[in-house]
């Protein structure tokens, strides 16, 4: 379900979902493609963001109509530019990009309730603002701005409490039919009244009105007395659909189907065979090929993904030559795996592409709908248990760092104690904030001994804030409150998770059984793993949250109370008034330097609440791919961009087919 443009750290992990066990959850994860922005320029209180020719429009009447838009700073791109500058406008178009993924799917509607889909399923849809299909950064070196698409040009007023989108006469979908004002109406309010609660329930106290102007023009209207971030480029994020189809199919938006509507955009569904395959391929008459904003972009004839029963047999396909791009997510493989012979022929190259996003903020989740997991000391307890040293070094053959913030290695990363404008804004909110926040540093993940799981003196610890909060050990070393209780973790598992984290998740419950908790590992097909995260039937979960880069109204639906109880995006249920009153603080801020303040105080309580287990980051993708497959010299920071700004060498590819190397 689309949020907001603004949830682009979440977005960038959901696109590796062929290789991260974390994102099973596909059916809901691909419902976060619009994502987050990353704040990161300073500029004064509510600068329009608009290039300098339509700067005086605004000054003069007090409307800003611009090609683009961002909350603060200025487009990166002027209205006149002529391709993103990290493509290669030459890149030819042509052949097939083959990826391996495992697990199922018996759906290509990922806005269902039930079922599950894949996140290839929403290639074929455009939104009136531009956006990457594969859910990466777009542009990739512009971490602020949204640039139109279906829309030509956006206006809205200097208080931003409307916005009209003008849309292009040339758009159409693939059915050759034009893309109207009535569409994207039609597809707002199918939102609203089929779409996940989590976000209709949102989007209809911020958007209470949608309204056609005319054929190619739109109108929407944004509530008074609600934050203004993330309402143009919310309504502007949003797919959409062609209102025909639904109409003659009688077709809903929240049911599990095969079948697809058509879409406006460069792809098109060609095959799929449900738990096998999906094709995708170009479109040939796509009406956008040659707007400055897809110059050098969606180059393949072909997109196929090929579905595997888990990662071996994948891994085995790539090392065969019948995939041809791999994003390595397991330490092992990387580590070991790849000196098989098309590596070194050369045929296959390996490849650390810098990673300009803070990381998505992965790592074990508690469930604090769970009355024993409600205490923050047991939390912090079971948290003790979790050896990082040991585990990086022993499991993941020392390629990671230890996350310790939701806003890792950006100027959003809380430290020390607060002060300054963050102090401020915590005392602000008097007794909300507990005094330690106000006067310790920000809470950092324990230490662990590198040379034993178990490390003895977190165990102790951990013990101790057992004991406190009424879980005491019997003379059969099983931790029991008053009741008798046992303190159980039931923690899922995908079956088809890379071996890699299956051993975390055994060596974490070894540790949790030498603290007298059973920890029970609970192994499981992927459809029944997709079905338990949507329920939230668990204790606890290997999952991600989207790192904080910037306020959104998205925030709410991840951190806030307001959906806590059924929010996909929030797999812990985190409903605390502290954590609600910072978000309403960056929501409200009306200067960057403001919301800057307003977000580290927030990643300061969202470590202070302790529902979750840091683990595990790098700031590389590491790929790897046979060598027909380019890229450009210089890449952005943002984005790897394979199912984006990609190409093939056909020539090379002829070759490798020659030699037996790609099959």
């Amino acid at each position: 379900m689309p949020i907001t443009r603004h949830d682009r750290a979440a977005a960038r992990d959901l696109s590796r979902a062929a290789t991260l066990p974390l994102a099973l959850r596909l059916a809901s994860a691909s419902l976060l493609a619009l994502g987050l922005a990353l704040a990161a320029t300073q500029v004064e209180a509510q600068e329009a963001s608009v290039s300098d020719e339509t700067a005086e429009t605004a000054a003069t009447d007090g409307v800003i109509r611009s090609h683009g838009y961002a909350y603060f700073g200025n487009l990166k791109y002027p209205s006149d530019f002529d391709q993103l500058s990290y493509v290669n406008p030459d890149a030819p178009k042509g052949g097939e990009l083959v990826i391996a993924t495992t697990g199922t799917f018996d759906s290509m509607n990922p806005y269902a309730r039930q079922g599950r889909a894949y996140i290839y399923s929403i290639f074929p849809y455009e939104s009136l603002f531009a956006d990457s299909v594969s859910n990466e950064t777009l542009p990739a070196d512009d971490r602020e701005g949204a640039y139109g698409l279906l829309a030509e040009s956006v206006e809205y007023d200097e208080g931003k409490t409307y916005a009209i989108f003008h849309l292009r006469p040339e758009a159409k979908f693939s059915d050759g039919t034009p893309v109207t004002a009535e569409d994207v109406v039609f597809t707002h309010n199918l939102f609203l009244e089929q779409g996940l609660p989590s976000y209709s329930s949102a989007v209809k106290e911020r958007v209470p009105n949608a309204e056609v102007i005319d054929e190619h023009t739109v109108r929407f209207d944004f509530a008074e007395g609600v934050s203004r971030r993330s309402l143009v480029d919310q309504v502007g994020g949003t797919p959409v659909f062609q209102k025909k189809w639904f109409d003659d199919t009688g077709a809903r938006l929240d049911e599990s189907r095969l079948e697809t509507p058509p879409g406006s955009g460069p792809w098109l569904i060609d095959d799929v065979v449900p738990n096998r395959r999906i094709v995708l391929k170009r479109n040939p008459d796509y009406w956008g090929a040659d707007l400055p904003i897809n110059k050098g972009r969606h180059n393949y004839d072909t997109i196929r993904v090929e579905f595997f029963g888990d990662t071996t047999a994948a891994f085995e396909a790539f090392k065969a030559g019948t995939i041809s791009y791999r994003t390595e997510s397991s330490s092992r493989l990387w580590a070991t795996a790849y000196d098989f012979p098309a590596v070194t022929r050369g045929d296959v190259i390996m490849e650390e592409i810098p990673d300009g996003n803070p990381p998505a903020a992965t790592g074990f989740v508690f469930n604090l709908g769970v009355d024993k997991l409600q205490d923050r000391r047991v939390r912090e307890a079971i948290t003790l248990a979790y050896n990082f040293e040991w585990t990086n070094a022993s499991l993941q053959y020392g390629l990671y760092e230890q996350r310790a913030s939701f806003a890792q290695d950006t100027d959003l990363q809380a430290t020390g104690v607060p002060e300054g404008r963050e102090l401020e804004i915590l005392q602000s909110l008097g007794d909300t904030v507990p005094e330690e926040m106000l006067t310790e540093p920000a809470i950092m993940p324990h230490t662990s001994s590198e040379d034993r799981l178990t490390d003895r003196g977190n165990i102790r610890t951990a013990g101790r804030l057992l004991e406190e909060a009424g879980w005491t050990v019997g003379d059969d070393g099983v931790r029991r409150n008053e009741a008798g209780e046992t303190l159980t973790l039931r923690i899922p598992l995908a079956s088809n998770s890379d071996p890699t984290v299956q051993s975390i998740h055994e060596t974490f419950a070894e540790n949790l059984s030498a603290l007298g908790i059973e920890a029970q590992i609970e192994n499981m097909d992927p459809s029944q793993y997709s079905l338990r995260t949507r329920e939230r039937d668990y204790d606890m979960i290997y999952d991600s949250y989207a790192a904080l880069t910037g306020a959104g109204t998205g925030l709410r639906q991840m951190y806030g109370s307001e959906a806590a109880e059924f929010s996909l995006f929030n797999p812990a249920g985190l409903a605390s008034p502290l954590v609600d009153a910072l978000i309403e603080v960056a929501l409200e801020s009306e200067s960057q330097e403001e919301e800057d303040a307003a977000m580290m105080a927030l990643d300061r309580a969202l470590r202070w609440e302790r529902f979750q287990i840091p683990m595990h980051y790098s700031d590389v993708s590491r790929v790897a791919y046979y060598r027909h497959l380019q890229h450009p010299e210089e890449m952005p920071p943002y984005a790897v961009g394979v199912l984006d700004f990609w190409w093939i060498d056909q020539d090379v590819a002829n070759e490798l087919r020659a030699d037996g190397a790609l099959r």
